[in-house]
C-alpha cells in the first residue's frame, strides 16, 4: 500500500463509526482530576480502556502510580520495532475538568457522546479524549498499510491530571527516564488557529497564577458609617495595586516582566495567522493589549496580565462594612524570554516602589513556556507532511498562546516538540456543551496518518540531522 491508502484507512475509521463507538465509550468514564480528589475512573480510563487499544496496536503497557497524591496514574506504553530505530514520543491526557452536568443544554449530557450534525458533543471531546483517539485510530492505519511496521519506535505517555496542573509528572518523566528517551515529540491537544486549515504550534506560552492579599491586621469587617474616613479599606487598596500592574487598556506595566521584542522570525510566522476570525469566536476589543502589535502578536508572542478574580467583604450579599482583607487573583502569561520565575518577587518590588508594601504576594501556580526554534528541521518537514495530506499548509504558531506541559517534553527530556491539534477554539473545552467538529476529525485523521507515514520514510524525515538540540529554544 501507499501513502494515500494509509490516509483512506485511517478516515474510514470515521464513516464506519468506530471512532465514534471509541469515543463514546471514553466519554462516558467520569474522569474529573480538577476536584480535589483523585476518583477510580482516571485508572480506570488507563487500563480498562486505553491499555486494551494499545496492546492491539503492539504495544506494551505500564501503569505507574502517581508519586503525588493530588494526581492520578500514569500509563506507558513501548512499541519497540529495532533498537536501533529512531524513537517517537506522544501524549495525551485521559482526565477532564467537571462536567459541570446541570448546566448542559437540553437533550446534552457530559458523559454521554451526542452527534448533532456536524458536532459530536461530550465532555472531553475535544479536550482531550477525542484528540488522542484520533491519533490512535491513525496509527492502526498507518500500521495496517505497512503490513504491520511502522519504521520507527513509538512511546506513548498518558497522564490523568493535566486539568490539575499535571501533578506529578515532571517527576514521573524525570524516573521514567530511559523508558521515555526519544527523538521527537508530536501530540494533539489545544485548539487550531481556525476550522478552514490544520495548526501545528511549537510549544505554549507559560502561566504563573498569583494572589494579591492585603491584610489590615483587624478581624473583623467595621461599619462604613462609623469607620468609614479613619480606617483603610483593603478592597479599595488592593484595586489601586493592581493597576500599577497594568493600566486601563490592559498593558503590562511590571517591567521587569515584560518580554524582549518580537523576534523578527516570530514576526513573519504570525503575519497571516487571523484572530477571532470564527463564528463561535468573541469580538475582539478595540485598543486592547500592547500597542503597536497585532492581534496576533499580542496573543501568542507577548506577556499578557489578567485579573481573574476579586476577593473582599461578602459578594453575594453586600452589607455596610469596611471588609478587614482584600485578595486579588491574578495571572500572568508569558513567553519565552521573560525571567518568570521571579515573578513574586519583581511584582513585590514594584508594588512597594508605588507605595503597596502592605501587599503580600504568593505565587500559587506556575508553569514554563516553551517555543522551538522555526529554523528546527522538523518544523518544515512537519508543515510539508501536513500540507501533503490537508491540501493546503497549516497556519504555523511559533507557541500555543494557552499553556501546556510542554517544558517538561522539551527542556527535561530535551525534545523537539511537535504539537498537531484537532479541536477548534469555539470547542466549549471546560464548559457546558464541549464538542468537536467532524470535518476537523476527517481532517485530522489524515494529518496524523500522514505524519506517521512520513516518519517512517527515513530517507526524507530528518531524524539523524542532529540539529534539534541546538535549535530548541526553551525557557
Amino acid at each position: 500500500m501507499h501513502r494515500n491508502d494509509a490516509l483512506t484507512l485511517a478516515q474510514s475509521a470515521l464513516d464506519s463509526g468506530r471512532l465514534f463507538a471509541d469515543l463514546r465509550r471514553r466519554v462516558a468514564l467520569r474522569t474529573e482530576s480538577d476536584g480535589g480528589t483523585v476518583p477510580p475512573a482516571l485508572a480506570a480510563y488507563l487500563t480498562d480502556e486505553l491499555r486494551p487499544s494499545l496492546e492491539a496496536l503492539g504495544f506494551d503497557c505500564r501503569l505507574c502510580p502517581n508519586p503525588d497524591p493530588k494526581g492520578g496514574p500514569f500509563l506507558i506504553a513501548r512499541r519497540i520495532e529495532d533498537p536501533t530505530l529512531p524513537t517517537l514520543l506522544s501524549y495525551g491526557h485521559g482526565d477532564v475538568v467537571s462536567g459541570q452536568d446541570a448546566q448542559w443544554r437540553e437533550g446534552l449530557a457530559p458523559w454521554t457522546l451526542v452527534a448533532e450534525g456536524e458536532r459530536w458533543y461530550g465532555r472531553g471531546t475535544s479536550d482531550n479524549k477525542g484528540q488522542h483517539s484520533i491519533a490512535l485510530a491513525a496509527l492502526e492505519a498507518v500500521l495496517q498499510a505497512r503490513g504491520g511496521r511502522l519504521g520507527f519506535n513509538m512511546t506513548w505517555l498518558f497522564e490523568t491530571g493535566e486539568e490539575a496542573a499535571s501533578p506529578g509528572l515532571a517527576a514521573v518523566c524525570e524516573a521514567e527516564r530511559a523508558a521515555l528517551a526519544a527523538d521527537l515529540f508530536i501530540a494533539s491537544d489545544g485548539p487550531r488557529v481556525g476550522t478552514r486549515q490544520p495548526t501545528l504550534f511549537l510549544g505554549s506560552r507559560g502561566a504563573v497564577n498569583f494572589t494579591l492579599r492585603i491584610r489590615s491586621g483587624r478581624t473583623r469587617g467595621y461599619h462604613s458609617g462609623n469607620w468609614g474616613g479613619v480606617l483603610a479599606n483593603p478592597a479599595t487598596r488592593i484595586a489601586h495595586a493592581v493597576g500599577t500592574l497594568a493600566d486601563a487598556h490592559g498593558r503590562l506595566l511590571v517591567e521587569a516582566l515584560r518580554p524582549p521584542p518580537v523576534d523578527e522570525a516570530v514576526r513573519r510566522a504570525l503575519a497571516d495567522i487571523p484572530i477571532g476570525a470564527e463564528p463561535d469566536d468573541p469580538a475582539l476589543d478595540a485598543g486592547w493589549g500592547e500597542p503597536g502589535l497585532t492581534p496576533a502578536e499580542r496573543l501568542v508572542a507577548w506577556n499578557t496580565f489578567e485579573v481573574l478574580a476579586l476577593e473582599a467583604g461578602h459578594p453575594q450579599r453586600p452589607i455596610n462594612a469596611i471588609p478587614h482583607q482584600a485578595a486579588a487573583h491574578c495571572q500572568l502569561r508569558f513567553v519565552v524570554g521573560t525571567d518568570w520565575e521571579r515573578t513574586a518577587e519583581h511584582v513585590q518590588a514594584h508594588l512597594a516602589a508605588h507605595g503597596f508594601d502592605d501587599v503580600e504576594v504568593q505565587v500559587t501556580l506556575a508553569g514554563a513556556a516553551t517555543r522551538l526554534d522555526l529554523r528546527n528541521p522538523w518544523v518544515d518537514w512537519a508543515v510539508g507532511s501536513i500540507t501533503r495530506s490537508a491540501g493546503h499548509a497549516p497556519h504555523l504558531l511559533p507557541n500555543l498562546a494557552g499553556s501546556l506541559p510542554n517544558d517538561i517534553f522539551a527542556t527535561q527530556l530535551g525534545l523537539p516538540t511537535l504539537w498537531v491539534p484537532h479541536g477548534h477554539a469555539g470547542c466549549a473545552q471546560h464548559a457546558p456543551n464541549e464538542h468537536i467538529l467532524v470535518p476537523l476529525v476527517r481532517q485530522g485523521l489524515a494529518v496524523m496518518a500522514g505524519l506517521y507515514w512520513d516518519l517512517g520514510e527515513h530517507d526524507a524525515a530528518p531524524w539523524s540531522d542532529g540539529l534539534y538540540a541546538q535549535c530548541s529554544d526553551p525557557q
